[in-house]
C-alpha cells in the first residue's frame, strides 16, 4: 500500500507540471496588447559585479522599438567594476544610457538601496526595473506600455526563461527557469488566483509606486517583489498584470554549487513567505523523491519501470514547457538534466527548513517571516548559506 501511494503522489507530480503547461500556452495564446498611446520609459537598472554576457544584455536594451525611454544603470560605487561598464555604455549610447551612483543605504536590501536612487534619477512617469541579466526581447516596452494602458493594473511583470547556456550549471539554472520558475508564475495566477510578481521585470506608473510607499516601503525585505505585488492589490484595489512574452536571463557560466547557492536564498525566502506548512506542500511538484521513495519500499523491476516512468514523464514535460517559454528546448539532454535539477534543487529546498540566513553581497542577513530582515551581528556565525542574487 505504501509503494503505491508514493507512485500516486509521484505521478501527481508529473499531472501538476501537465496543468502548468497547459496553463503557459493559454497565456501565451491570448493575443498582445497593442497601446493607442506610448508613454515615455524609464528602465530601471541596478548592477552588481559582471553578470555573464552583460555588455551584450544592455546592448539588447540600445535600440529598442519604442519611441521614447531611457535606461538608467546603476551600481553602489566606483569601486563595482559593473561602474566602469556602466560608465561605458553611457559613452557609447549618449541620450539613452545614463550611469547612476548609489548614494547611502535607505535599508538592508541592497538591490532597493539601488532602485530608490534610480527612481530618483529617472526621467519619466512610467518606471520599469529590469535586472542586469535580462536580454529585452523584441516588442518589450511596448509590451509593458499596453498592460499598463489599463487604470485597473498597477503592475506589469513577466515570466523569465533561462537562455544562453554554455555551462552544465548553466542548463540547470536555464532549465529550471524555463520550465518551473517562469511557468509558475502562470500557472499561480490561472490556478490559485495568485499574484507571483518576478522582480526581473516590474512596470509601475511612477504615482502609483509613490502611493506605495516607493521602494523605501520595501528597504528592508528580501523579496521586495513579492510584497510590492501583494500592497498592488491590498492596499490600491488594483492588478498584478503578467506579460505576454517570456524575458530571457541570460545564463552562461554556472555550475551546480552556484545553482544551489541561488535556490538555496530563494528557498529561504519561500518558506518565510509562504510558512512552512504552505512552503512544505511545494514538494508535490517535484516526482523524484517520491519515485525514489516507492522503489526503495519495494525494489524491483516493475517499480523501477515505473519510477523511470514518471521521472521520464516529467523531464519530456519540462522540455516542452521550456521550449514553449522560451522558443528553444533542451533535447534529449533534459531527460538527464531534469531529474538532476530536481535533486539539486530538493537539496536546497530541504535546507530551507534549518535555515533562515543569508549572505548577500557580503552582507550577512537573517530572514523573517514576511523575508523581512535584519542584520546577524557576528559574522563569523556558522550555518549561513552564501548565496549570489
Amino acid at each position: 500500500m505504501l509503494t503505491w501511494t508514493l507512485f500516486a503522489l509521484a505521478w501527481l507530480g508529473v499531472v501538476l507540471a501537465a496543468v502548468q503547461l497547459v496553463a503557459l500556452r493559454r497565456h501565451l495564446a491570448r493575443p498582445r496588447k497593442s497601446p493607442d498611446v506610448l508613454p515615455p520609459i524609464s528602465v530601471l537598472k541596478p548592477l552588481c559585479g559582471i553578470d555573464d554576457d552583460l555588455w551584450n544584455n544592455l546592448e539588447s536594451f540600445a535600440a529598442l522599438d519604442y519611441p521614447d525611454y531611457e535606461v538608467l544603470l546603476g551600481a553602489r560605487d566606483r569601486g563595482d567594476p559593473a561602474w566602469s561598464l556602466a560608465a561605458a555604455a553611457a559613452a557609447r549610447w549618449p541620450g539613452r544610457f545614463r550611469a547612476v551612483l548609489q548614494r547611502g543605504e535607505a535599508g538592508l536590501n541592497p538591490k532597493v538601496n539601488q532602485l530608490i536612487g534610480l527612481v530618483a534619477a529617472a526621467r519619466h512617469d512610467v518606471l520599469l526595473v529590469s535586472d542586469s541579466n535580462v536580454r529585452a526581447p523584441a516588442g518589450y516596452l511596448r509590451d509593458v506600455a499596453g498592460h499598463l494602458a489599463d487604470p485597473g493594473v498597477g503592475l506589469v511583470t513577466h515570466p523569465v526563461a533561462g537562455a544562453g547556456e554554455g555551462s552544465l550549471g548553466a542548463e540547470l539554472e536555464n532549465l529550471h527557469a524555463a520550465a518551473s520558475v517562469g511557468p509558475a508564475t502562470i500557472a499561480a495566477r490561472w490556478l490559485c488566483g495568485r499574484d507571483v510578481v518576478v522582480g526581473k521585470s516590474m512596470g509601475f506608473r511612477r504615482r502609483d509606486l509613490e502611493r506605495l510607499g516607493g521602494f523605501e516601503s520595501v528597504k528592508d525585505v528580501l523579496a521586495e517583489d513579492y510584497v510590492l505585488g501583494v500592497n498592488v492589490s491590498r492596499r490600491l484595489g488594483m492588478r498584478v498584470a503578467i506579460g505576454s512574452m517570456a524575458i530571457p536571463n541570460v545564463n552562461r557560466r554556472r555550475s551546480g554549487r552556484d545553482f544551489i547557492a541561488r535556490y538555496g536564498r530563494w528557498c529561504v525566502m519561500q518558506r518565510q513567505i509562504a510558512g512552512t506548512p504552505v512552503y512544505a506542500s511545494q514538494v508535490l511538484l517535484y516526482p523524484l523523491p517520491f519515485a525514489a521513495a516507492a522503489l526503495a519500499s519495494d525494489p524491483g523491476a516493475f517499480t523501477l519501470a515505473l519510477a523511470i516512468l514518471a521521472l521520464g514523464s516529467k523531464a519530456l514535460l519540462d522540455g516542452v514547457t521550456a521550449r514553449t517559454l522560451r522558443g528553444s528546448g533542451f533535447g534529449l539532454r533534459v531527460l538527464f538534466l531534469s531529474p538532476l535539477k530536481d535533486l539539486l534543487f530538493l537539496v536546497a529546498f530541504l535546507g530551507a527548513f534549518r535555515e533562515n540566513t543569508v549572505e548577500w553581497r557580503g552582507n550577512r542577513l537573517r530572514v523573517l517571516p514576511g523575508s523581512r530582515l535584519e542584520r546577524v551581528p557576528d559574522p563569523a556565525a556558522d550555518g549561513a548559506l552564501a548565496l549570489g542574487r
